[in-house]
């Protein structure tokens, strides 16, 4: 199977915290909190490599905003109601932070002051909208290149080159690390601190999707770190679950009712691979290739939502969303975690995609499909850009046809 998911943007891949008390460590048993009871309606807004926003780094501040206010302003006309907002794509901050420099896409210039505060705007006038904010962290990128020097001289990964593990072309905070697990808890729940944020939330990377021919280089951490774990599987998975966990306690610490979601890739495993694993063929499992076991996460109730990443068309042999959504629907039930289907928007009307991509009508389908699984939620959309631009009127018809009322 080819696949894309979020990482596809940013790299054209085919598809085929200071210190932990012991509190912190603590598992929630159950649902976390009482979830917000309004459909979801949301659309992710991807800063990365200037994916959606800004449209390219150098911009005066008030080019940016501009920019920024033009998005949530496109959402409110296509009637939704949360804007995902990724405020630290690659170990920076779009917003002041102690822990990590400003990010290069606003200026240009990794580190330097942009003149405003894009995530606290963000959340201000989201809010004066009616929209949620939810804050969008990656846990772990480093950089989209394997050059230390390339960033700035404080930079945490130029302090510590022990945390850092080049992989497929990028640099990689070492998950295995308790004190790189602590360090990215720490510049996260900054946000949380000094914004009213809606909720927390992480995307599709934990450990890096796998590069043939390449290979993981964390030896090391795991002498040091993984002599109770019966492989070098196990003891990985221990360290992204002790993540989520952890950041679920703390999140609830600092500030209590700001909800924490996730949006894995869509197949945990496929059924061939385990029983419980949903009838697909994807080339990618979050369970064995990036170390993730969303199924626990839900099942355990340390996260308040999930979002997986259905981003195939129904009908699709290898991942059918038509066979995913009720997986995930089984995955949820009775768990209180909420359930939100990320949606491909960006694939309508792409002409390499199949042809169902090709219909305006594939993703209001989608739409009306999932509406017969009370677990469903609401729906997310990939991305910002392309709810604004709309190439073949997707969006528009999933606007007609399912938030006219």
């Amino acid at each position: 199977m080819s696949r894309l998911s979020r990482r596809g943007f940013a790299v054209g891949a085919a598809l085929t915290l200071a210190g932990i008390t012991a509190g912190d460590a603590v598992a929630a048993t159950g649902s976390r909190r009482r979830p917000n009871s309004k459909e979801m309606r949301g659309m992710w807004l991807a800063t990365v490599a200037n994916r959606d926003w800004p449209s390219r780094p150098g911009l005066t501040a008030a080019a940016q905003r501009a920019e920024l206010i033009a998005h949530l302003d496109t959402a409110v006309r296509r009637r939704l109601n949360t804007v995902v907002f990724q405020a630290r794509p690659t170990a920076d901050a779009l917003w002041p932070s102690p822990y990590e420099p400003w990010s290069d896409v606003l200026t240009g210039t990794q580190g330097e002051d942009p003149g405003w505060d894009p995530l606290g705007t963000a959340v201000t006038e989201a809010h004066r909208r009616g929209l949620e904010l939810h804050a969008w962290f990656n846990p772990y990128r480093v950089a989209n290149h394997t050059d230390p020097g390339r960033l700035i001289p404080t930079h945490p990964a130029r302090l510590h080159p022990d945390w850092v593990v080049p992989y497929g072309g990028k640099l990689y905070y070492n998950p295995g690390l308790p004190e790189v697990r602590r360090f990215v808890q720490d510049a996260m729940l900054d946000a949380v601190r000094k914004y009213r944020i809606d909720a927390v939330h992480f995307d599709d990377y934990f450990y890096p999707y796998p590069v043939a021919g390449q290979t993981f280089d964390d030896d090391a951490a795991f002498a040091a770190h993984g002599g109770s774990f019966p492989d070098r599987a196990a003891w990985r998975r221990d360290n992204i679950d002790r993540l989520v966990r952890e950041t679920a306690r703390r999140i609830e610490r600092v500030r209590p009712g700001v909800r924490f979601g996730i949006s894995p890739f869509g197949v945990w495993r496929n059924k061939a691979t385990d029983p419980k694993g949903s009838d697909t063929a994807a080339g990618v499992q979050t369970y064995d290739d990036l170390h993730a076991d969303t199924r626990k996460w839900v099942r355990e109730g340390w996260i308040d939502y999930i979002c997986p990443q259905v981003y195939w068309n129904i009908g699709f042999a290898a991942a059918d969303y038509a066979k995913l959504v009720p997986w995930w629907a089984d995955a949820v039930r009775g768990t209180g975690v909420r359930l939100y289907v990320g949606e491909a928007l960006y694939k309508a009307g792409d002409p390499a995609q199949p042809a169902a991509w090709q219909d305006p009508a594939e993703l209001s389908r989608h739409l009306m499909y999932a509406a017969g699984f009370p677990e469903v939620r609401g729906h997310v959309f990939f991305s910002a850009k392309e709810v604004g631009q709309d190439l073949i009127g997707a969006m528009a018809r999933v606007v007609q046809d399912h938030y006219a009322g």
